[in-house]
């Protein structure tokens, strides 16, 4: 039915079946006439005037309501309609969302253009809701879109759809992220397509991300905080040492002299009639009255004087306790004032946190103008005149804290521009200037408190205003400190005098405070007037309202005007600027600094805890609580040397059955009573469970460390070991009859064993003293002790009450898990909560979820397994017990208990998250089999090691926090994989190793070990961290830069130290290896300190390296071989550039240990210097040395000639062209120099190398072979592809008699046929050749080859010959010399024995001088060969002497000139033959 021009809904009586009534367009200001149609389904009124919801409620049957523009303010009357499913409400005015709690069917709601800023709890009962349109609001807070992660079923979200402006919080960053995070089961968001998988996942990680982080900066608060205690703490001590040693040594003067009197009086010289207590009050009333006559007995007054020292060594020591408690209380009042600001910047984390990072909260420091210009706004604004009053004389800026609010200040920045565009500015007015910097003036009846501060911060000053709506109207702002303050201060003085506090105390109540600086636009402003109260409606069409501060003395008190009037005569006239403001629209104020400061005050207070501040201080301080005057230790003095004084007695240190009797002044055992040991060295009572009869011990000030030796005393009724080391009381039993123990000042520590022990042991005991000691839960100690002593009269020298015995039942029977406990701090919800916090999830859960079990249900079983969440922190649980139910349990907290060991969770298999922080845990045995953990704190426990068979099992764990234990090792970490936040600071950790322990974590991207031992104790910690894991984004709270991988690289990369070799083998016990095999590892330096543990080290391979010297492998003593290749070697040692020729990086490693980097050639000029054999050897033992492929070029600056015992030497693959630099390698037996630029062969090449048998240089560029002469043991000769031409050169091989194989394939003469047969024919021991043997028939051959070719008779000419080797010259017949041939033994070897000479030739290596020395003519090469007639002319005339004479006559005398030299220094018949050709200069001998 479509009804139109009625200016009112009628006639709907007639229509008693209407389903759908449309309604667009009228004037209908109220809903009416609709009670006729019950059956009404649909019903639109759109475009309306309505202004109210009604008339509506017998529709029952409605299910789809659309009331769109329309004027409706608020949503009310629809309760009745159950079954609607379909809501608009847009374009209306609406401010609230309310009245929809009935409408659980509800499954569509539009309520975009609106004026809602607020969501809150309103949408919880409606579970059903599918789509929600929130467009066109003023929605600002991410913490209210939080609110809709309620609704499970919710798949289509609007706060941005394009018909309406955006809500405020749709322009922030992270909107969208943290909207898909918080309802992941959207798929339409803001008319966008968010259904894809991967658009939640990268939300998720996004958050978690941010959490991360977070949670690593609220964890270095923490960790400061910590360090700022742990401070404080040992001032503590340092303060405590004085009174706790005189009150030691007054303690040990009253046993001296208890022991003393009770001596005397055994032995009658003093009566002993009454008891000491009777005779204290005696004295007292003695002095009192004074009795005292010259008629006392000697003996009397002796008694008296005991009596009076030890009641003044009494008064000393209550005296020093008061001081410790004075020390005590003004630590406790630090601590708190640390907490509190520590837990200031945790909420403000936490707040940036919740808002995404649109809240930031900034730490200003000197460095910043921010910081100096609101500093110098503060002091500006402060007037000392004002504050006289107050005993203030100055004000001290403690902490600057700038606040970052993008959405308050979106909000003021629109309103300021939209101000500005509406006003009309005149010539005289610029609204631009009425921007102000102003105080937020506090209401002194509500203090400001952290929430209170936060959420002005978050949420501007409406919050904070809105409560207080009956008080004020507007946002109270001043441009001066004394308006600001004055209110504080007075009320805190008037509430300070009515409780009557100590006017001791240390500090006024004023002394600190909080300031809100925020930036206003005070707009239009107008003067307030005296009767008008301050609002809107006195003042309309004002922004705001001032009022100076010459009006505001009309209000001031009496004492005011007094103190006013006392001022009238300063020099100052501050107050006529001061001014108070109201401002009326709150979003026109944005705070943007948080100031603490202190004042300062006439009366210095100085601070004991100040490490500036003596202990001892003048008697002239006015406040001296804490502090310690000279006159008392002056009194301590006169105390000590009072009458009587007790002589020094020899300390026992072993007690026996002679001592025992001695001290105890009896025959035997069993006539000792009392005992009494005070003040020796005792540490063990060997026997004394002997004295069946003894009833008073007394042990004190010993050395005890246990007292496992007191056991089995059935009378025992008196124990004293006070003042001694006991760290346990296991050990003591069968004391049933013990009514006093003193066991104050020693070193227990373990609350909960202790106690059970008195417990079994001594539990008839009456009066107990366990003061001083260092227990580890001291708050619930004494409640702990009197619950399970229950005979306790006194405790710690306090008598215990009814009222503190009937607390301390409740707490026994509290710290245990009941079922009660069990129903109160319990949840069951099943799905992880998503909200932006660092705590844990039991904790979040328990403090926002309302499901918790049904009490109905409690009375069976069946509710323990729907427990998932469980917090029992704080209850000082002893014992993790009654959990066996609760299989389904996921989330569990028990921090801040009394618990020692992990137990009672065998049962809790699904649990993800266990929380055990500030227990007493020494192990985590007992979660080995949780194996579906994800998350486990154990933070301020006594861990000291992590069992590696836990973490095996958690393969889930990706958050583990150890903070603050004992551990010492990570080695229980290694196979932890699927680790990604690690917290372990403030333990033990100490060396570099452990790091090596979590290589394998290649998720962990947090770690925290900051306050452990490495950090400080080992260089460049930081670095090495970062280079070990490259995983890491954040290290000790800090984020790892790209800059810190680079330098970490840098210093560490390539570095091949014990820890990494230990990290391999698993142990770091190197003394048993043999091998160091270490390839394609990128080393680039060797460090392996101390080196004497690879002492039985022999093979080392490190090729495929970056290695450019031999680094640190020098200083292994053992090394034989040693592997090379492939690396960047240039040298044996590194030789340092100048500074300022290195490159940065070349400096860094500069700083490292056995660097090898930075070793640059010399220039031409000095190549050689520094390499003479005047060099040290080193690596005595190497032997093999492999240094292929490493772009070498200079054989000399690798200083080689050290290793004196090497032996085999492989240099292929490397870029030589120069053989030099192995002059002092005289063992050398094979040189490969395979694969090289070598072209020549100079003359000192080989110069000492007689020794070596082998020699590779094949793929070089030789052309000549030259200089081979040194190498007379050579056997194996390689050179391969090279570049000889001419048998001339093979021929010079000649000179090298021991060669035995020989490698010339791929030169260019192996082209012509004739060179193998020359060299067979010419190396007689030539045994192979190119890879064949050479047989005896192919010598044969070679010879008849080279008789058939050349013949004896000369040849006509060269060419006809057919022999190739000799030269065009031939004919000539050119110069021959011969030199260096044995005549006997050539001779003898070619005519045999029976030919003899009369003379002995010269032996060819007999004489050095001769064998190097060059001939002056160029044309006469030394030791040429002889040419091929004459060779075979001495080989074929075998037995005619005369005619091989005749035959060498004959050349000399026709074509050949004989030189025949009898040497001139020894005239011994010898005679040396050179032959030359004088036209072949270059020939090889």
């Amino acid at each position: 039915m479509f009804f139109s021009g009625y200016p009112k809904i009628v006639g709907m009586s007639f229509f008693p079946n209407l389903t759908t009534l449309t309604l667009v367009g009228q004037s209908i200001q109220k809903i009416s006439d609709l009670e006729y149609c019950p059956l009404l389904r649909n019903l639109w009124i759109a475009e309306c005037c309505l202004t109210k919801i009604d008339g509506l409620q017998d529709c029952t049957n409605l299910e789809k309501l659309y009331l769109y523009y329309n004027e409706i303010s608020t949503i009310e009357n629809l309760e009745t309609l159950m079954k609607l499913e379909v809501i608009w409400l847009n374009n209306n005015q609406i401010k609230e969302i309310q009245g929809l709690h009935t409408l659980q069917n509800l499954k569509e709601l539009n309520v975009a253009g609106n004026l809602i800023y607020k969501i809150g709890t309103c949408f919880d009962p409606n579970g059903q809701l599918e789509r929600l349109n929130l467009s066109g609001n003023r929605i600002c807070s991410f913490k209210e879109l939080s609110n809709l992660a309620s609704l499970p079923h919710l798949k289509d979200l609007s706060l941005n759809d394009p018909q309406y402006d955006p809500n405020p919080i749709c322009l922030l960053c992270n909107y969208a992220t943290h909207v898909l995070y918080h309802m992941p089961q959207l798929q339409r968001l803001d008319t966008y397509d968010v259904s894809q998988k991967q658009i939640k996942v990268l939300a998720e990680a996004t958050v978690m991300k941010k959490i991360m982080y977070y949670n690593m900066r609220v964890k270095s608060v923490h960790r400061q905080l910590n360090e700022e205690l742990e401070k404080l703490k040992e001032r503590k001590c340092k303060l405590q040492k004085l009174p706790e040693d005189r009150i030691k040594l007054f303690s040990c003067n009253i046993k001296h002299l208890e022991r003393e009197l009770t001596e005397l009086q055994t032995s009658g010289k003093i009566q002993n009639n009454k008891s000491i207590t009777s005779k204290r009050l005696e004295i007292e009333k003695s002095i009192d009255d004074n009795e005292n006559t010259d008629e006392t007995s000697e003996e009397s007054s002796l008694e008296n004087k005991f009596f009076l020292k030890l009641e003044a060594l009494r008064e000393r020591i209550t005296f020093w306790n008061r001081k410790l408690d004075e020390i005590e209380k003004i630590y406790q009042m630090e601590v708190k004032k640390k907490k509190k600001s520590n837990s200031l910047v945790v909420q403000f984390l936490l707040t940036e946190l919740e808002t995404v990072g649109n809240t930031r909260f900034e730490e200003g420091s000197p460095s910043d103008s921010w910081f100096n210009s609101c500093y110098d706004l503060i002091l500006s604004r402060f007037c000392a005149w004002d504050f006289k009053a107050y005993g203030i004389t100055g004000v001290k800026i403690n902490r600057i804290i700038r606040v970052h609010n993008r959405i308050l200040r979106m909000i003021f920045e629109e309103k300021f521009q939209l101000f500005l565009d509406k006003e009309v500015l005149s010539e005289t007015e610029n609204y631009r200037k009425m921007l102000e910097c102003l105080f937020y003036v506090f209401d002194p009846d509500l203090p400001v408190k952290k929430k209170q501060l936060l959420q002005v911060l978050e949420d501007g000053f409406q919050a904070m205003e809105e409560h207080k709506l009956s008080r004020r109207q507007a946002v109270r702002l001043s441009n001066s400190l004394t308006i600001c303050e004055r209110p504080r201060i007075e009320f805190l003085q008037q509430q300070t005098k009515d409780e009557c506090e100590n006017s001791n105390d240390l500090e006024e109540p004023f002394r600190y405070g909080k300031l809100i600086i925020a930036k206003v636009f005070l707009g239009h402003s107008v003067p307030a007037r005296e009767k008008d109260p301050i609002s809107q409606v006195n003042y309309p069409g004002a922004n705001s309202v001032f009022r100076p501060r010459k009006h505001l003395l009309s209000d001031t008190s009496d004492a005011d005007d007094e103190m006013y009037s006392a001022m009238e005569h300063r020099n100052c006239d501050c107050r006529h600027r001061q001014c108070e403001w109201f401002v009326f629209d709150h979003e026109l104020v944005l705070p943007e600094y948080v100031v603490e400061f202190e004042y300062t005050t006439l009366v210095k207070v100085q601070s004991l805890f100040s490490t500036l501040s003596n202990v001892i201080v003048d008697e002239r301080k006015k406040n001296t609580e804490g502090f310690i005057l000279s006159s008392d230790l002056q009194r301590d003095d006169e105390v000590m040397n009072m009458e009587p004084t007790v002589k020094a007695r020899p300390k026992i240190v072993c007690l026996d059955e002679k001592t025992v009797l001695s001290v105890a002044k009896a025959n035997i055992y069993s006539q000792i009573v009392v005992l009494n040991l005070h003040g020796n060295s005792l540490s063990k009572l060997r026997d004394i469970s002997k004295l069946t009869g003894l009833r008073k011990l007394i042990v004190s000030f010993n050395e005890f460390t246990c007292l496992d030796d007191v056991y089995h005393l059935p009378n025992l009724e008196y124990f004293d070991a006070s003042h001694n080391h006991v760290i346990t009381l296991e050990g003591i039993r069968g004391l049933s009859k013990l009514k006093y123990l003193d066991l104050s000042w020693n070193q227990l520590k373990k609350t909960g064993e202790e106690i059970n022990v008195l417990h079994k042991h001594t539990s008839n005991v009456l009066s107990l003293d366990i003061r001083h000691n260092p227990w580890h839960k001291p708050v619930s100690l004494r409640l702990s002790v009197i619950g399970r002593l229950k005979a306790l009269t006194h405790l710690d020298g306090v008598q215990i009450t009814e009222e503190e015995a009937a607390a301390a039942s409740c707490f026994i029977a509290g710290s245990k898990i009941s079922q009660a406990c069990l129903l109160e701090h319990s949840r069951t919800d099943e799905a992880r909560p998503r909200i932006l916090s660092v705590h844990p999830y039991a904790k979040i859960l328990t403090q926002i979820s309302k499901n918790k079990v049904d009490s109905q249900t409690h009375f069976n079983s069946s509710w323990y397994p729907k427990i998932t969440v469980l917090d029992l922190d704080g209850l000082h649980l002893s014992k993790i017990a009654n959990l066996e139910k609760l299989e389904n349990l996921r989330w569990a907290s028990f921090s801040n208990n009394n618990l020692t060991k992990i137990e009672g969770l065998e049962s809790c298999l699904n649990l993800e998250e266990l929380t055990l922080d500030g227990n007493c845990i020494s192990n985590l045995e007992g979660i080995s089999k949780l194996t579906k953990l994800t998350r486990l704190s154990v933070n301020n426990n006594h861990l000291t090691s992590l069992e590696r068979r836990v973490f095996e099992n958690l393969s889930h764990l990706h958050y583990l926090s150890l903070e603050s234990n004992r551990i010492t090792s990570l080695i229980g970490l290694q196979k932890a994989y699927a680790l990604i936040e690690l917290y372990i600071s403030n333990n033990y950790v100490s060396t570099y190793q452990e790091i090596y322990h979590l290589k394998g974590l290649n998720n962990l991207v947090m770690l925290d070990m900051s306050g452990n031992l490495i950090v400080w104790k080992q260089d460049n910690y930081r670095l090495f961290v970062i280079f070990h894991l490259p995983s890491l984004k954040a290290l000790d709270g800090t984020a790892v830069e790209t800059a810190d991988i680079e330098s970490a690289k840098d210093l560490f990369g390539g570095r091949l130290t014990c820890d990494m070799i230990a990290e391999r083998l698993g142990h770091s016990d190197f003394t048993k290896m043999q091998e160091l095999n270490w390839t394609t590892s990128t080393i680039r330096t060797v460090d392996l300190v101390p080196a004497d543990q690879f002492r039985n080290v022999c093979n080392v391979n490190l090729q495929n390296n970056n290695l450019t010297s031999f680094s640190g492998l020098i200083f292994l003593p053992n090394v034989k071989i040693l592997c090379l290749n492939y690396n960047h070697i240039e040298s044996v040692l590194p030789r340092q550039k100048p500074q300022n020729h290195l490159t940065n990086r070349q400096q860094l490693y500069q700083k490292v240990t056995s660097s090898g980097y930075g070793q640059q050639g010399p220039s031409k000029g000095n190549r050689d210097a520094g390499f003479g054999e005047n060099l040290p050897p080193i690596m005595q033992s190497l032997e093999v040395l492999h240094l292929g492929y490493n772009g070498i070029s200079n054989l000399a600056q690798l200083q080689l000639s050290r290793l004196k015992n090497l032996k085999l030497l492989f240099l292929q693959g490397n870029e030589i062209s120069q053989i030099e630099g192995l002059e002092g390698l005289q063992l050398l037996q094979e040189l490969v120099l395979d694969h090289n630029r070598v072209k020549t062969i100079a003359e000192g090449s080989f110069a000492r190398q007689n020794a070596l048998l082998a020699l590779h240089l094949e793929e070089n560029r030789l052309r000549e072979l030259n200089n081979l002469q040194p190498l007379v043991k050579l056997q194996k000769l390689f050179l391969g592809l090279n570049k000889i031409q001419e048998l001339s050169e093979l021929e010079k091989l000649e000179g090298v008699p021991s060669l035995k194989e020989l490698s010339i394939y791929g030169n260019p003469v192996t082209r012509k046929m004739s060179h193998r047969p020359l060299l067979v024919f010419r190396l007689p021991n030539l045994q192979v050749l190119d890879g064949m043997t050479v047989s005896t028939e192919e010598r044969a051959r070679a010879e008849l080859h080279l008789i058939e070719q050349q013949g004896i008779p000369a040849a006509n000419s060269p060419i006809d010959s057919g022999f190739p080797g000799l030269p065009i010259t031939f004919s000539k017949h050119p110069p021959i010399r011969v030199t260096n041939v044995n005549l006997l033994e050539g001779i003898n070897r070619l005519f045999g024995s029976d030919l003899m000479f009369p003379h002995v030739f010269e032996d060819p290596l007999q004489n050095e001088a001769n064998k190097y020395k060059k001939s002056k003519n160029p044309g006469m090469v030394t030791t040429n060969p002889r040419s091929i007639h004459a060779e075979i002319a001495l080989r074929q005339v075998k037995g005619a002497t005369a005619n091989l004479l005749n035959q060498l006559t004959q050349q000399s005398g026709t074509t050949r000139t004989a030189y025949v030299h009898q040497n001139n220094r020894e005239n011994d018949g010898r005679f040396k033959f050179r032959l030359s050709s004088s036209t072949e200069k270059n020939n090889l001998g």
